[in-house]
């Protein structure tokens, strides 16, 4: 493919929707938002604000919100901090948690947070490491030049460093952070406010949820400096107003070919549907047992309800004939193109076709993938630890290069993380879980099959479940620590029942994923690169890249909709949450609101609905307005939004967040949070508007 392609996504235009969109930084359309909403951002501004964004590893967006390390995120963002940090005794999961001093803010265990610092388009040099090739030499060379190019820019591990895939291959940078690992809790409301409504309310408009919680990053023995950070808006968002979103969609794919989106809609979906829906059975009985198993149950109940909804709407999205019928129109018209031009058509001969083939290859290997190599099968936090503890002693002593990407020496100061913090696991939880997974394993690969016999010998799922997790001493992270310093030596010369399980399953878990990645995936990517060069070469740009959980900004508007004839409003109020007060969960206030009712004005704005683009990953992002100030908290999206994964429509798509009025207001009359509240007040009050 000739590099003057490559040169045409340079001309960004916006879509037909001005809300759509979630733009990489270094090439947001800003004429088209002024002309849109007369409105300029300068560099300064768009600089403020990404870096007053963050990241949190493991999949949710936050901000910066003082000059002195506090992070506001979404409370389901950090549940499972709150659960590392509860007991039997001390449940801050239901009862909440406020710091009232420094001391008092509480280490997060496994909590990580980035903020993006430098992006360099490093495109060109993966081309030239790939020129030429295909399948699994494509794909080896590709990863090979991606760990060569972090490594050598991690120079410390407070730098986190990772080459991301945008347009689908069609362009590769490299993103630097500034990685924290010392996260500490500083406020978070009970579960129950949090998560108001439940799964009825989920995806759903009107909301009164306040899923907000705050953080602070420390370096050594002190609150880290930001200065870059996002400050409070003066004036609280009203309709109609512009109001930007700055986080980290996870994934989208709207790019992605007819063949991909009905390869979702007929295998991996329903695979993926059945599984959640039979482990939401599972964990709603388990849970129901005792009130102890409720407490370590509800967090992951509520997050495979959410996924389930989620892929659900997914679904059904890709099964309305029109959405697949317009795709199939978008092609139709992309290949008519590229025929066109022979240059395009030589460089893309077969791509299609070639992408159709493997996905069919995936649809007869998935359920080996999934039960062996992704983990199905054992959906445990201590086999996951076994895991790493096997692949971290096999992967160190390879060149950096040949480790598999999770061992890579960037990715290492994370997983000595999720190692080494000391966080409770709870073991009748980790033995259902297990049994459950072991119990998928024999029905989905068969009683006969010889890994099932390999795994289970004559063994029934629940009593090998029970065999592992009580024998195992991989809760105790001194143990942990041992066998990853001591390297191959030690994990080889352990006889921990759970350690030498991952031993057992690791050749067979390696060659499924060597295959996948031979035959489907290094397939995909390669002929994703192509038809996204196609792209970029017969149409100038496709404007925006689909989300890979890298930062991004939208600009949205403040605005209801109109749903079956009927009217819904942009904003709630604190009077409509205790209208919706039922004394049943999930629709029970706690005690905190009950007896600060009266407190705030009623009129007060609650949650608010918004125009703006986002998508799963960007829960926890900052909403801000003109001056870069904070108005709002995303926390979810309406059920329209679901099928966003897809395409944004822009009638009815909707993006929900806390207002920042009520935010505040809930954080000063119901909790007393005063000293969240002065450092937000003295921070916003210090702070002049960056430039338009």
């Amino acid at each position: 493919m000739d590099r003057g392609f490559l040169a045409l996504a340079l001309l960004i235009s916006l879509p037909a929707a001005a809300d759509e969109g979630m733009w990489t930084y270094d090439a947001f359309p800003v004429e088209a938002v002024k002309k849109a909403y007369g409105f300029t951002p300068s560099q300064e501004w768009l600089d403020k604000v990404r870096l007053g964004s963050v990241r949190l590893a493991g999949g949710c967006s936050a901000s910066f919100v003082s000059p002195d390390g506090l992070v506001m995120t979404n409370h389901h963002c950090i549940r499972g901090c709150i659960e590392d940090l509860s007991s039997p005794k001390q449940d801050l999961l239901a009862a909440g948690f406020q710091a009232k001093a420094p001391s008092e803010e509480r280490r997060c265990p496994k909590v990580e947070a980035n903020q993006l610092e430098k992006m360099t388009d490093v495109t060109e040099r993966m081309n030239a490491a790939t020129r030429g090739l295909t399948g699994a030499a494509f794909n080896t060379a590709l990863k090979k030049e991606m760990a060569a190019v972090e490594s050598a820019c991690a120079t410390s591990p407070d730098v986190r460093c990772d080459v991301v895939t945008l347009f689908n291959g069609g362009k590769y940078h490299l993103y630097q952070y500034r990685r924290f690992q010392d996260v500490r809790l500083v406020f978070a409301p009970e579960f129950s406010m949090a998560a108001f409504g439940g799964d009825p309310d989920n995806f759903n408009f009107p909301r009164f949820g306040y899923d907000v919680a705050f953080l602070r990053v420390w370096q050594g023995d002190a609150p880290a400096k930001s200065p870059h950070f996002l400050p409070w808006a003066k004036q609280g968002a009203k309709e109609g107003d512009l109001v930007f979103v700055s986080g980290h969609p996870g994934g989208t794919e709207r790019k992605a070919t007819v063949a991909e989106l009905e390869f979702q809609r007929d295998v991996a979906l329903p695979y993926t549907l059945l599984q959640l829906a039979e482990l939401r059975g599972m964990l709603r009985e388990f849970a129901g047992a005792s009130p102890e198993r409720y407490r370590t149950t509800r967090s992951r109940l509520r997050g495979v309800e959410n996924a389930l909804k989620s892929l659900r709407g997914r679904h059904q999205a890709l099964a309305d004939p029109a959405l697949l019928a317009r795709k199939r129109q978008d092609e139709a018209e992309l290949r008519k193109k590229v025929a066109a031009n022979a240059q395009v058509k030589a460089a893309t001969e077969g791509a299609w076709e070639e992408t159709a083939q493997a996905l069919d290859a995936y649809r007869r290997m998935l359920p080996e993938y999934r039960m062996k190599e992704q983990g199905d099968a054992y959906p445990s936090e201590l086999f996951a630890i076994a895991r790493n503890l096997v692949r971290a002693a096999e992967e160190q002593p390879r060149p950096n290069a040949e480790r598999l990407r999770e061992y890579t020496e960037a990715q290492l100061p994370t997983l000595r993380q999720q190692l080494l913090r000391d966080a409770p696991i709870a073991t009748d939880l980790e033995q259902a879980l297990l049994a459950f997974g072991l119990n998928r394993l024999r029905e989905t690969l068969g009683a006969d099959d010889p890994f099932v016999q390999s795994v289970l010998g004559r063994e029934a799922p629940a009593d090998l479940a029970r065999t592992l997790v009580r024998g195992t001493k991989l809760g105790d992270v001194k143990v942990r620590q041992a066998l990853l310093e001591g390297g191959k030596a030690a994990v080889d010369a352990s006889k921990d029942p759970m350690l030498l399980l991952a031993r057992k399953v690791d050749a067979e878990a390696r060659a499924v994923r060597k295959r996948y990645e031979d035959t489907v995936e290094s397939v995909l990517k390669r002929n994703g690169e192509r038809i996204a060069k196609a792209h970029l070469a017969v149409y100038g740009t496709s404007g925006y890249p689909d989300a890979t959980f890298t930062l991004r900004l939208n600009p949205g508007q403040v605005k209801g909709w109109v749903e079956n004839s009927r009217p819904v409003p942009a904003f709630t109020t604190f009077g409509g949450a205790y209208a919706r007060h039922t004394g049943k969960d999930p629709f029970k206030l706690p005690d905190t609101w009950l007896k600060a009712q009266g407190r705030v004005p009623a009129e007060t704005p609650f949650d608010m609905a918004t125009t703006n683009d986002i998508i799963g990953g960007n829960s926890g992002s900052p909403m801000v307005d003109r001056d870069g100030r904070v108005v709002g908290l995303i926390f979810d999206g309406n059920l329209p939004s679901l099928g966003g994964r897809y395409a944004y429509v822009p009638e009815t798509n909707r993006a929900v967040a806390v207002h920042g009025d009520g935010i505040l207001a809930a954080l000063e009359h119901v909790y007393g949070a005063t000293r969240v509240v002065q450092e937000l007040r003295a921070a916003r009050d210090a702070t002049a508007a960056p430039a338009k």
